[in-house]
């Protein structure tokens, strides 16, 4: 499997070392399943993007098997039905690019404080790798807390609420959103409709 990140200078090695427990992670998920991605999950879409989508982690057969953002779960489903109903394109998301605060798959899909914080740098060098970008939507507590990081802001100024939009110090909007995890779905707490409008509401500052 081949995929090429938009952004090559701002990715983790395919075989990335920096935490233990998801090199024993991929290890295992290599021989389980050897032709699945077990990597590093790069970004994905434009690099001229003005609007970069941060979410958790990849989940195992989502992200982790095809190596590519929120595809490939039902995460993914709903984020993309609310993009494309806004008039952006999957094939070809012009002007949108996707991250994950995490690139590779957590156990359990709960990442440490020290996980988080030793894969926060690529967020980083992502954002500053994009010259257009202007609004950032974090999808969940834990993306906006890396989101907020990455844009070198503290969290105590900036709290997580669905909806809540933050005008960074950098000059970037930062939207929040719950996550569209297949559990939040069911649950009722987010829904496509709710999708649609934290992106319209990003539109906004476009």
């Amino acid at each position: 499997m081949n995929i090429i990140s938009p952004l090559p200078s701002a990715e983790p090695s395919h075989d990335c070392t920096l935490c233990p427990r998801f090199v024993e992670t991929r290890a295992a998920c290599r021989v389980e399943q050897p032709e699945w991605w077990n990597a590093p999950v790069p970004a994905f879409g434009d690099p001229d993007a003005w609007l970069a989508i941060v979410g958790l982690a990849p989940g195992k057969q989502g992200a982790n098997r095809t190596g590519i953002p929120f595809t490939g779960d039902a995460s993914g489903d709903l984020l993309w039905a609310a993009l494309a109903a806004l008039g952006f394109d999957r094939e070809a998301p012009k002007g949108v690019i996707i991250f994950n605060a995490v690139r590779c798959l957590p156990p359990g899909n709960r990442p440490t404080p020290e996980e988080l914080l030793n894969c926060r740098p690529f967020l980083r060098e992502g954002f500053d790798a994009l010259p257009n970008l202007r609004v950032v939507i974090a999808l969940g507590a834990t993306a906006h807390q890396s989101a907020v990081k990455a844009n070198g802001e503290k969290l105590p100024k900036r709290r997580f609420a669905h909806g809540a939009v933050h005008h960074l110090l950098n000059g970037r909007i930062l939207v929040d959103s719950y996550h569209p995890s297949r559990l939040n779905q069911n649950v009722g707490r987010v829904t496509l409709e709710m999708m649609e409008e934290i992106v319209g509401v990003s539109r906004a500052f476009q």
